[in-house]
């Protein structure tokens, strides 16, 4: 649940970021060279690479809480 949850938030901002990067091309062309501000394979690898982070991140913890007895801790609060 955890996982999904952060992945959702991720993948929206992955969206956001692509409609954005595409859409400020004419500025970035100007500040680039040899490559394509709109080139493909740079924006899939980056997006890949925000997703791979974006589920790493929560996994640590969501995994270490799977580990704890639901019942000591809810007797600790």
């Amino acid at each position: 649940m955890v996982l999904g949850q952060a992945l959702t938030v991720a993948a929206i901002g992955a969206a956001v970021g692509l409609v954005g990067a595409l859409a400020d091309a004419r500025l970035l062309r100007s500040m680039l060279f040899e490559i394509s501000p709109t080139d493909p394979t740079t924006l899939v690898g980056v997006s890949v690479l925000l997703l791979s982070v974006a589920l790493v991140a929560p996994y640590v913890p969501a995994r270490r809480a799977t580990k704890i007895d639901p019942v000591q801790a809810l007797r600790a609060e």
